[in-house]
């Protein structure tokens, strides 16, 4: 589903990163669009459509501009997805790409990122433009070709562009620097 007016997207609360030297954040990935995929690893269409489209994203775009990003989202079974299980299972399955654990709720409601996305289950895909505005929400596998159409437009919006405040000659700046 195509947000109808974007809105920026909230940042995903994990206890937990796997594949990642430091925990990313959409502040810091801001310049790239970002391909969320929220999954469990007992989800049998995760397994079987989520994931490995995720890992098809991976290969066919370049990583400097399209963050691939998972976000293992457990609502049911808590016991047999651990992140010791979850370690085994990203190495099984050959992800290499960031995948956070997201932060259960302590009245067990659903995850806090899920909560925050108003996702309805697994898999859920997420796209998140180069300025951080959530620009797609979608429950369920999407077909290959239209995803691959939503990250190409996204990938040809140009990023905003601002005058550097105060500065008279009307340098532009992006979120890469100003010239």
């Amino acid at each position: 589903m195509h947000m109808p007016s974007p809105k920026p997207a909230s940042e995903w609360r994990t206890t937990e990163w796997f594949n990642a030297p430091k925990p990313p954040t959409l502040a810091g990935l801001r310049g790239k669009v970002v391909f969320v995929t929220a999954f469990q690893m007992l989800c049998p269409s995760c397994v079987s459509h989520g994931l490995p489209q995720a890992l098809r994203v991976r290969e066919a775009f370049r990583e400097d501009d399209v963050a691939v990003i998972g976000l293992h989202t457990v609502f049911e079974h808590h016991a047999a997805m651990s992140p010791v299980s979850l370690k085994a299972f990203l190495y099984e399955y050959r992800v290499g790409f960031p995948v956070g654990i997201d932060e259960p709720d302590s009245a067990d409601g659903p995850p806090l990122t899920m909560r925050a996305y108003e996702m309805r289950g697994t898999p859920t895909t997420l796209l998140i433009d180069r300025e951080g505005k959530l620009r797609t929400h979608a429950f369920g596998h999407l077909p290959d070709l239209q995803l691959g159409a939503e990250i190409t437009a996204l990938l040809a919006e140009r990023p905003l562009e601002l005058t550097a405040a105060g500065d008279e000659g009307g340098r532009v700046c992006t979120p890469e620097g100003c010239s």
